[in-house]
């Protein structure tokens, strides 16, 4: 049998390769236009809950995972004072728009999802404080709010919310072909006032110790999601 110079060939046409976005977390963020606005007021209301509480973690969640700092209940939102209802209603719009987006190749045309925030709660965290490692049950959506990000710093990793990856073995192995799963399985989002960062409730994250001389404020908030 002949034999055949197999460099010699040439395909006759590129092969068609697709690609398959397969278990992609999505994960939002948004800068608040009425942060300006809306900041004094619902600093104050935190502070206000901070100084009325008697335990520093007044919603008894996890209470051994977190250090010096302070968690309210998990009714932040629901309340009259003034800028928490208009915060409430946006940070829901703000969800709404995000969940039709992702789940638009699930819905058939002229279909709406609408959010409701179910559980909300602030943190006032001090020099040293943390939160560690954890996820949210009871809820499919959540987010947080930087209504004052204090001293928060990217070199030191002071008071950075780090987001784990969820391919539980994406980094057990590393070569030049892997480099788009970054080996480090984590990613840090660095606080910035007026930010909110939206994701999967799935998503395990935490907040690496803080060391500033400002308090680092946030408010966190739960979501379910219905057809609207």
């Amino acid at each position: 049998m002949e034999s055949i110079d197999l460099s010699t060939l040439q395909m006759q046409q590129e092969p068609n390769v697709e690609s398959i976005a397969a278990w992609t977390t999505s994960m939002f963020v948004v800068e608040l236009p009425e942060h300006d606005v809306l900041k004094e007021d619902l600093l104050s209301y935190a502070y206000q809950k901070r100084d009325s509480s008697d335990s520093a973690i007044a919603s008894q969640v996890a209470v051994s995972a977190k250090n010096n700092l302070f968690e309210s209940r998990l009714d932040f939102l629901e309340s009259d004072a003034q800028g928490v209802n208009e915060l409430k209603l946006i940070l829901e719009e703000l969800v709404s728009a995000v969940v039709e987006q992702v789940n638009s190749g699930s819905m058939e045309e002229g279909q709406a999802l609408d959010a409701s925030i179910v559980e909300s709660w602030c943190h006032i965290t001090e020099n040293g404080g943390y939160h560690d490692a954890h996820s949210h049950p009871n809820c499919s959506w959540c987010g947080i709010y930087y209504l004052d990000a204090g001293d928060c710093e990217l070199n030191s990793r002071s008071g950075v919310n780090r987001f784990y990856d969820p391919r539980n073995c994406a980094n057990q192995y590393h070569d030049a072909g892997t480099q788009y799963l970054d080996a480090t399985g984590v990613w840090d989002f660095v606080p910035t006032s007026g930010q909110i960062v939206i994701f999967p409730s799935y998503l395990k994250h935490s907040a690496l110790p803080y060391f500033g001389q400002k308090d680092r404020v946030v408010i966190a908030f739960n979501c379910v999601v219905d057809w609207a």
